[in-house]
């Protein structure tokens, strides 16, 4: 949804003079080759040409996603490896595929029934690094492995947790079918419950020692858990024990209903009576702010700006949003101290440094008439 309002990705696939047009120039213009990477259209043939314009436009390498941009979400579905196959036949220039890699057999596979040059992989590589090698190693080896990157080449730590989320994700996210109970009721491990605390402290703590504190944790956790498993099988339906990389694979709509049927979320407020059940995401936040309420009468009533709609600044000297008072702002030269503009002032400065030195000047300039000894003292207490 965020591309859709932004107007970019798969959501430019229906303007092809547009698209035309920015392959045409980056290829003109950039010393390195283009690569793109589309999704497919329903239609085969439609998106054979549809490759075959970004090829003419100066294309050297084309990623093919065999979903139709409206397979997203839990509406992922399979990927189509005919479209691909299609494409591959139809263009000279190289293509990768991009769909249904769970693992280096399916990289392997892709490859034979497609014919492409290359396969990459979202999804499946985020919950399991190591597919390309043909590993599932435990999660904590790979954790550990991308933190002493991380010690390394240092980046923002949200960067940091989206990974270990991907990683860990098996590990507080399990359900477990209840024993001899009919397959729709679903309980949450006891285990698992303290793990989910765990996450909550991931997504709280403020430094990369605490992050990696997280992460051992759950590392012990795991491998007490997994003296207690030996030589049993995994009790879900997962390939692997949770402690074990392997992909995510979205539900289908049809799965999630049934989950979300199976939940006691239901229950849970029928036992409360009228009390009303946060969500997870408001939950976190109330966490984090214990004072915080969603009640919609208490929430206040925000001004509309004069222009777009949006909450305009309580200071705003012309009663806007920051986005439309910048605007206005810069095209009037003005100030507007409650959203911390300042065109105004700085452009007095700017043109108040210009003149002095444009004054310090004018003495240097006098010429002949100057005394001799002027200059040199000039020169010295300037030094």
């Amino acid at each position: 949804m965020i591309a859709k309002r932004g107007h970019y990705g798969a959501f430019l696939q229906e303007e092809w003079d547009l698209l035309q047009r920015m392959i045409l120039l980056a290829h003109e213009k950039l010393s390195v080759p283009v690569t793109c990477k589309i999704r497919v259209f329903p239609e085969i043939d439609k998106t054979v040409r549809y490759a075959q314009m970004l090829e003419k436009a100066g294309c050297q390498l084309l990623t093919v996603h065999g979903r139709t941009k409206e397979q997203r979400g839990p509406l992922s579905g399979t990927a189509s490896w005919e479209h691909i196959k299609a494409v591959r036949k139809a263009v000279t220039i190289p293509v990768f595929a991009n769909g249904n890699i769970q693992c280096l057999q399916d990289v392997e596979r892709c490859l034979r029934d497609t014919g492409v040059q290359g396969v990459m992989s979202a999804e499946g590589n985020l919950h399991n690094p190591a597919l390309f090698e043909g590993r599932s190693p435990a999660v904590w080896e790979l954790a550990e492995e991308y933190l002493d990157l991380v010690r390394q080449h240092p980046c923002p730590l949200s960067y940091v947790r989206a990974h270990l989320f991907k990683l860990w994700h098996h590990t507080w996210r399990q359900l477990i079918k209840q024993p001899g109970g009919p397959s729709s009721i679903c309980w949450v491990c006891p285990r698992l419950q303290v793990h989910q605390q765990l996450r909550e402290e991931l997504a709280k703590v403020k430094t990369l020692e605490g992050i990696a504190a997280v992460s051992l944790e759950l590392k012990l956790r795991c491998q007490e858990e997994m003296s207690r498993w030996q030589g049993k099988k995994p009790p879900s339906d997962l390939p692997f024990f949770h402690w074990i990389c392997q992909p995510y694979i979205r539900p289908g709509p049809r799965d999630g209903s049934k989950n979300a049927g199976a939940c006691s979320k239901r229950a849970l407020e029928e036992e409360e009576g009228s009390m009303e059940v946060l969500s997870k995401n408001k939950q976190k936040k109330q966490l984090r702010n214990p004072h915080k309420t969603f009640d919609p009468s208490v929430k206040p009533k925000y001004a509309k700006c004069d222009q777009c709609g949006n909450p305009k600044g309580n200071r705003c000297v012309f009663n806007l949003c920051r986005g439309c008072c910048k605007k206005r702002a810069f095209r009037e030269t003005a100030d507007c101290p409650g959203h911390g503009l300042l065109f105004k002032t700085k452009l007095e400065k700017s043109l108040a440094w210009k003149g002095a030195q444009l004054g310090r000047q004018e003495p240097q300039q006098a010429g002949p008439s100057t005394p001799a000894g002027f200059s040199e003292v000039t020169g010295s207490t300037l030094a």
